[in-house]
């Protein structure tokens, strides 16, 4: 007999209902029992690792971390890793970690690393790091172990910097830049593509303010003193352990070019303002060659109002035949005259009887 059934008698229930009741109860406990044999099943080893690990994280937690979304996998590891190396952090604040996207793992590491280093390392400042896209186990062990970044970066396609010296000689120089990590000024500083523009800029301005790129060849460590002593990791998330300058090659005649340059454009501008003058010239004589033409066609026009002169006299009677006789007589001369002094100027044709 159901033990329910006196209490259901109570309640005005039939038998028939109070079994359907007894079966649906029988049923619910079934489903719990069988949620909580799954739950058992899945979470049980993650808890006694937590357990044994002493990670404090009990059963309930995790079931929860699951119902929040979280990795309870993730967190629980995290927690035993960070009680290992004897560091407390809240499990709390490993999930708020997570489900803001950051790299619970990672975080947890790196605080491990800079713990054994002595760095001082906190949680927030790592998982601000962390947040802010930096890798921040990467600059932990850059903290620790220095990072040697090649100056200029061949991933950009440049090989060497190229500087010319103060007596006109270029020099290709190849640096190495040793950083490592500066925590305090990690987030917000700048990264390893200022460090290089920096030291590179600070190269070729010690090589172009050298008087001679000689005394380059002979003391190369001259400029990366220079360099170094410019203080370029300011305001970087590094700080520069040393600069060294791994290969000096002498490269062209930058100087010696640029004058044969410079000489080549002085000349082509000297024969641009000779064939300027030479065109004004040219155009000059043509001026002075159709004002000749002009000045002959008015000693034309001057000559035809001879012939009308004379007539104009004739029939006035200002001028008679004998006097137009004599006239001509003049002009024949004076054409015999001209000839005369024609043939015997030297070059021309030999007078008759010569």
């Amino acid at each position: 007999m159901t033990p329910y059934l006196p209490l259901l008698a109570v309640l005005g229930v039939g038998p028939q209902i109070g079994q359907v009741v007894t079966w649906v109860l029988v049923a619910l406990l079934a489903i719990v029992f069988l949620i909580v044999i799954i739950l058992v099943g899945t979470y049980f080893g993650l808890w006694l690792q937590s357990y044994l690990a002493n990670a404090r994280v009990s059963f309930f937690q995790i079931v929860a971390m699951r119902l929040r979304k979280v990795n309870p996998a993730v967190i629980v590891r995290a927690k035993i890793t960070a009680v290992q190396a004897g560091i407390d952090v809240d499990t709390r604040l490993l999930e708020a970690h997570y489900l803001a996207g950051g790299n619970v793992p990672n975080v947890v590491r790196a605080l491990v690393a800079a713990d054994r280093a002595d760095l001082g390392l906190d949680y927030r400042v790592a998982t601000g790091i962390d947040l802010a896209g930096r890798n921040v186990l990467e600059a932990v062990q850059t903290c620790v172990n220095p990072k040697v970044i090649d100056c200029p970066d061949p991933r950009k396609g440049r090989d060497t910097l190229d500087a010319v010296a103060m007596d006109g000689i270029q020099l290709r120089a190849k640096a190495r830049v040793t950083v490592k990590t500066h925590i305090a000024r990690l987030i917000g500083g700048a990264t390893e593509e200022t460090i290089i523009a920096r030291v590179g800029e600070g190269i070729v301005s010690a090589i172009g303010s050298s008087p001679s790129h000689k005394k380059v060849l002979e003391n190369p460590d001259v400029i990366s003193k220079a360099v170094l002593h410019k203080g370029l990791d300011s305001g970087t998330a590094f700080e520069i352990v040393s600069i060294d300058i791994a290969d000096v090659d002498v490269g062209e005649n930058i100087g010696a070019r640029l004058q044969a340059d410079q000489a080549e454009a002085d000349k082509r501008v000297a024969q641009a303002k000779a064939e300027e003058r030479r065109a004004m010239a040219v155009a000059y004589e043509q001026e002075m060659r159709a004002q000749v033409q002009e000045n002959r066609a008015k000693v034309v026009l001057a000559e035809a109002e001879i012939p009308r002169a004379i007539a104009e006299a004739f029939r006035t009677g200002n001028l008679g035949l004998m006097d137009y006789y004599r006239f001509k007589n003049i002009e024949a001369d004076t054409e015999m005259r001209r000839s005369v002094a024609r043939e015997g100027t030297p070059g021309g044709p030999e007078t008759p009887g010569e």
